[in-house]
């Protein structure tokens, strides 16, 4: 069944509406509203008379340092991609499922644009207005194609919450699995890829899983910790270096000054930063925010299902989507299933399978980080995480008054049964069988000013946010997260939760900790074990290496490559030679610890576990093989962590400390092969924009954004901040405007003429 067409009549209608809008805005001359002015490695300091204006900027500004990429996000929000790209036949036809799904996305922004809030309208309507502007002036720098017509909605529709692509594609993967093990044929075709599946199982079938150590760090430090009496936040995200941190200030007097990482593509996804009385920051957890329902197919229809005795119509949606064809377009159609309780992913053995996200349509995102960036204390602060948009992320804050607080925050269901954890359906005959609420805000995980004067957070669960106070598991279902503290969570316990007080120059260094936490727990094992074989020639040679090795990564310090490459083959070879997932393993928990530690990880130690080598054989073994192996892969065991790990952006390429978390590095990166040298690796992902505040009177703080302000390789921002990241450094912020005077280096009106 198609969209109804009053429906569609009225999306056109309000588009055209919003496109009026716009360029009513733009008549008005927003540029005579703002002032930007660019300080020391092109950070820009937002000056605007009202939201409008302030959206304005930022539309422009992301454009002007991200360009393509800002836009190539608009125009998949639009469901449009696959309009303007040439594909074969399989990249199309998957493109196409993603155009549909995202003109689904769209309808909803559409749908609840005008429930947002006129300042959140603003925003979104001032950003889309300032992309415009730049496209109008600067047409060379995009494809023919790209027309200055973005509007309100295609920002709204980014930030359009969806269901998880991942628990679907899991429940999948175990249905399949399940299904070929009953087979006596052995060569039945997969769900996720035979004809029949849906839509939505083929996204999920596509979708990239994230490396394993995307995350972030964070601490937070009474003023009971620091030397200078005041409240310290330490924010410290590690993703891909593609993933679009914006580094930014923004200001409307009066209403808001905030400082903070301006995701690229809107306004307002703001995942950390401070104004002048209070700062927060985000670190990935893994909360159950959706359920897999299972529905009996009604024995009259295959299109209805049965629920409380009554047989029920499924809701079809077909979507329409556009394709390049040579010269012309081409179309074909997408067809949805949904229920009252979430979409239909999947159909099969008289069952209709149905994912139910507390994340699905969810719109009011933006909304919450703007009444967080406008918080002028913890009450207000804790208001707009009442909202409730954000479905995962802890979140850590702290504030001039001295404040330091903690919540696991997750858009949780309040499950009527126990959580099948995405790997089982629950079976549903009766609707009071369906969560219909969400855990609130109040009831989650929540820390405030603990004792002992700290908390952090490195991904792992809210039990050992701060050890003097450890949550019980007991008092919380089952289907929350269960109590976990892995070697990076353990490592920055280390470094903060003593009695010792620290300057906020001191939670700049210590950010820079190279200590490899596993090589403390594991190494003398790893050294006694082989040492009993009397070894000789290159292997003695190299144990000795080991042994004066400092157990860092730092870039000049020699042992770490070895130890690293020991270290995989020893997980290989506990698991039977394949290769085993490192960051769960190398924490000792769950599965397959026993063979790996000789004391796996345990609650009644949880920082200082696991720890020891299980097998004395197996790491004997793998010492030789990491020798051999090192030899081929990098021309020699004898080398510098920097030898053969580097920093390359462009024309940069320089030796870089740093390892991944399942080592226990506090200073996460992650590596792929080196594009020019075979015998070296290059930064793919980890420490990205690190910021450091003290929230005095005036907030005072260091940063630096290791991959620059942009990703334009002709821009003087992009990678200009990559050695003082390596070298271990930070910026200092400009935040007052005595501050930003003395390091502003371009002052502009975006659009407009140079003012300095």
């Amino acid at each position: 069944m198609k969209l109804p067409y009053y429906y569609l009549w009225l999306t056109g209608l309000f588009i055209a509406l919003d496109s009026f809008n716009i360029r009513y805005v733009n008549a008005q001359d927003l540029s005579q509203q703002v002032i930007i002015r660019r300080t020391a490695y092109g950070v820009p300091h937002v000056t605007a008379d009202n939201m409008l204006a302030a959206g304005f900027a930022m539309g422009y500004l992301q454009l002007e340092d991200y360009g393509q990429t800002v836009v190539e996000g608009m125009v998949k929000a639009r469901g449009e991609w696959t309009q303007y790209h040439e594909m074969n036949a399989q990249e199309r036809s998957l493109s196409l499922d993603r155009d549909a799904s995202d003109k689904l996305k769209y309808s909803r922004a559409v749908e609840t644009f005008s429930l947002l809030k006129k300042e959140t309208q603003d925003m979104l309507t001032g950003f889309a207005s300032g992309m415009n502007k730049y496209i109008e002036l600067h047409k060379s720098e995009f494809p023919a194609w790209i027309e200055p017509n973005f509007t309100a909605y295609d920002v709204h529709a980014r930030d359009i919450g969806g269901h998880s692509a991942a628990a679907v594609s899991g429940f999948l993967r175990r249905l399949e699995r399940m299904s070929a093990a009953r087979s006596t044929t052995g060569n039945r075709m997969g769900i996720l890829a035979s004809e029949s599946s849906t839509v939505w199982a083929r996204i999920a079938d596509q979708t990239e899983i994230p490396h394993p150590d995307e995350g972030s760090n964070t601490w937070a430090l009474a003023p009971s910790r620091t030397t200078s009496g005041k409240a310290i936040l330490l924010r410290n995200p590690h993703l891909s270096w593609n993933a679009g941190y914006y580094e930014a200030h923004l200001t409307i007097p009066g209403v808001m000054n905030f400082y903070g990482d301006f995701r690229i593509g809107g306004p307002l996804i703001t995942i950390g930063g401070y104004n002048e009385h209070l700062g927060w920051s985000t670190t990935n957890n893994d909360p159950d925010t959706d359920e897999i329902y299972s529905f009996q197919v009604s024995p009259q229809s295959p299109d209805h299902y049965l629920l409380d005795g009554v047989s029920l119509p499924l809701e079809k949606k077909r979507v329409s989507v556009k394709f390049k064809n040579g010269e012309g377009l081409g179309e074909e159609s997408r067809e949805f299933l949904f229920t009252p309780f979430g979409p239909v992913f999947h159909r099969a053995n008289g069952k209709i399978y149905v994912i139910r996200d507390a994340a699905d349509g969810e719109y009011r995102l933006a909304e919450q980080f703007l009444m967080m960036m406008k918080a002028r204390n913890l009450q207000e602060y804790k208001e707009a995480m009442r909202i409730q948009s954000k479905p995962s992320s802890n979140f850590t804050y702290a504030d001039s008054k001295g404040n330091i607080f903690y919540v696991w925050n997750a858009m949780t269901p309040q499950l009527p049964h126990a959580s099948g954890g995405d790997t089982s359906a629950i079976a549903v005959s009766r609707s009071e069988q369906v969560w219909q609420k969400v855990v609130p805000f109040d009831s989650l995980p929540q820390l405030l000013n603990p004792k002992g004067g700290y908390l952090h957070n490195e991904n792992d669960p809210f039990h050992y946010t701060n050890l003097n106070e450890v949550f019980d598991a007991a008092d919380f279902p089952q289907y929350f997260s269960q109590p976990m503290l892995r070697l990076r969570s353990q490592h920055a316990l280390d470094l903060i939760a003593s009695k010792k007080k620290f300057s906020l120059e001191d939670v700049v260094k210590l950010k820079y900790s190279m200590r490899l936490l596993l090589a403390e727990r594991v190494k003398d094992d790893l050294i006694r074990a082989v040492q009993s074989t009397a070894p000789g020639g290159e292997i003695a040679a190299a144990l000795k290496q080991l042994e004066i090795w400092d157990n860092t990564v730092n870039r000049e310090s020699k042992g770490g490559v070895l130890f690293e490459a020991w270290w995989e083959r020893y997980l290989e070879l506990a698991n039977g030679g394949k290769r085993i997932s490192p960051t769960a393993e190398s924490a000792g928990y769950p599965a397959r610890a026993d063979s790996l530690f000789a004391e796996i990880w345990s609650p009644a130690k949880p920082a200082s576990t696991p720890r020891g080598l299980a097998s004395a054989g197996r790491a004997i073994e793998a010492f030789r093989w990491a020798v051999e192996q090192c030899n081929k892969r990098y021309g020699s065991w004898d080398l510098a962590w920097g030898d053969v790990n580097r920093a390359r952006l462009g024309s940069t390429d320089i030796p870089i400390s740093g390892a991944t978390g399942d080592l226990g590095s506090f200073s996460v990166l992650w590596f792929i092969p080196h594009k020019l040298d075979n015998q070296k690796r290059e930064t793919r992902g980890g420490d990205g924009w690190i910021i450091a505040v003290e929230f005095g009177k005036t907030p005072r703080a260091y940063s630096v954004l290791a991959y620059g302000q942009s990703n334009k390789p002709d821009s003087p921002y992009f990678a200009d901040q990559l050695e003082l990241f390596a070298n271990k450094q930070m910026k200092p912020v400009a935040f007052t405007e005595a501050d930003i005077r003395k390091q502003v280096i371009r002052e502009y009106r975006p659009g407009k003429e140079v003012i300095n």
